[in-house]
């Protein structure tokens, strides 16, 4: 069962929303942090990212930096640029990009349960990644980004969730990537309690993306273990699995380790995977990949599959036969000479890595689907790296949550 509680969110005015609201940490250079800063003073960047408003070259991860998100951030909420909330509410975020729309539910999640296994995670998280948001939670006392949670779809809690759409929005803005954002905020008692009680009748949440959010989350209310306040708790959107679309996230590799474009060819072959010449560049289904190599596309087609929840993802057939054992690339993790490349960059990016010269091969791979990341999870097992690419992303500064 799955415990949720409302909470009282610090969160841009109405009238400000557009200029505050930010991408998430995790997707942008230190440069192009910096450019987003300079055109737009009021972004969230200022927080998540602080070295764009320290000096060029500064340490991302040195205690100043962590000291600039603190003063930024009581900077925002002194100009009015943050506010809180009046009372305890639950919210609906609600994006849509091109055709896709997706409403999740904004709530605070217990860590307790995420200690639990009840809280569902796919991936496994790096240390130094952990230790960043740790210290980024105790410098802003709190956690400025969401944690991107799936639920398998609930009558019930979907019904409450189309309920509040029909409410007008606490606002409605259009990012520079195209992308509109809605945010409704439920704050009546019957609404509240009705969400809680929805809520706590799913077995299970699931992580689709933030790992290290809620992981830091999860060791920032250990170290506070007897202190009071909302540490208990981290802030998530949870969206129903079946409005969640992932999209391919594409592998680069900077050389044929030895192999001839032709070697590769049949040594892919010899792996188990029908390997012929195509127009495609998009693979059309489960158990494909295309590659483009030496000017041209391949589709490869694995001859079977196996009918296991990790073992049987493309990216683990594709890291298994051909990336491992021909290419050399032994832990993805770690091995400096593949690049993971974002499903939204498209076909184009490979082909420009590849005739530019800086990889020698490229590989499209067919999305991982909702269903199998959730079988993934239920099997306490985890994903090879860079499995899943999810969009639209969600944006910082929407809902935030202190924890004292």
């Amino acid at each position: 069962m799955s415990a949720i509680r409302p909470f009282r969110a610090w969160r841009a005015p109405r009238e400000l929303a557009a200029q505050v609201i930010a991408p998430p940490y995790d997707v942008m250079s230190e440069d192009e942090a910096r450019a987003i800063v300079t055109a737009n003073p009021a972004s969230f960047v200022r927080v998540s990212r602080p070295e764009s408003v320290m000096p060029p070259g500064s340490d991302s991860h040195a205690p100043e930096a962590y000291a600039t998100a603190r003063r930024e951030y009581e900077g925002l909420k002194a100009r009015g640029l943050i506010v809180q909330d009046p009372d305890e509410s639950y919210y609906l975020y609600g994006q849509k990009m091109g055709a896709h729309e997706q409403v999740g539910l904004v709530a605070c999640f217990s860590t307790e349960e995420y200690d639990q296994g009840l809280v569902k995670r796919h991936e496994f998280t790096r240390p130094d990644k952990e230790r960043d948001r740790i210290a980024h939670i105790e410098a802003t006392n709190g956690q400025t980004g969401m944690v991107f949670l799936a639920y398998r779809d609930d009558v019930a809690l979907n019904a409450l969730l189309a309920e509040g759409r029909r409410r007008p929005p606490e606002f409605q803005v259009t990012t520079e990537d195209g992308v509109v954002h809605t945010l409704w905020r439920l704050d009546d008692p019957a609404t509240v309690a009705a969400i809680t009680a929805a809520g706590a009748q799913l077995p299970a949440t699931y992580v689709a993306d933030g790992h290290h959010r809620s992981a830091a989350a999860s060791l920032v209310h250990k170290a506070r273990a007897g202190r009071p306040g909302r540490h208990g708790w981290f802030v998530a959107c949870c969206f129903p699995a079946s409005q969640l679309a992932i999209m391919a996230y594409n592998r680069a590799v900077k050389d044929l380790a030895g192999h001839t474009p032709a070697g590769l060819l049949e040594a892919i072959h010899k792996a188990g995977f029908d390997v012929v010449p195509t127009s495609l560049q998009v693979p059309p289904r489960r158990g494909s990949a295309t590659m483009y190599l030496a000017g041209g596309w391949f589709l490869l087609t694995a001859r079977d599959v196996p009918d296991d929840p990790v073992a049987g993802l493309d990216v683990s057939l594709l890291q298994d036969r051909v990336l491992g054992p021909l290419l050399g690339i032994d832990n993805p993790r770690t091995n400096k000479r593949i690049d993971f490349i974002g499903g939204i960059r498209g076909a184009e990016e490979l082909v420009r890595l590849v005739d530019a010269g800086s990889h020698a091969v490229a590989f499209h791979m067919f999305p991982t689907q909702m269903e199998q990341l959730l079988a993934v999870a239920d099997a306490g097992e985890v994903m090879p790296p860079k499995s899943t690419w999810f969009e639209p992303k969600l944006r910082d500064a929407v809902a935030m949550h202190e924890l004292e």
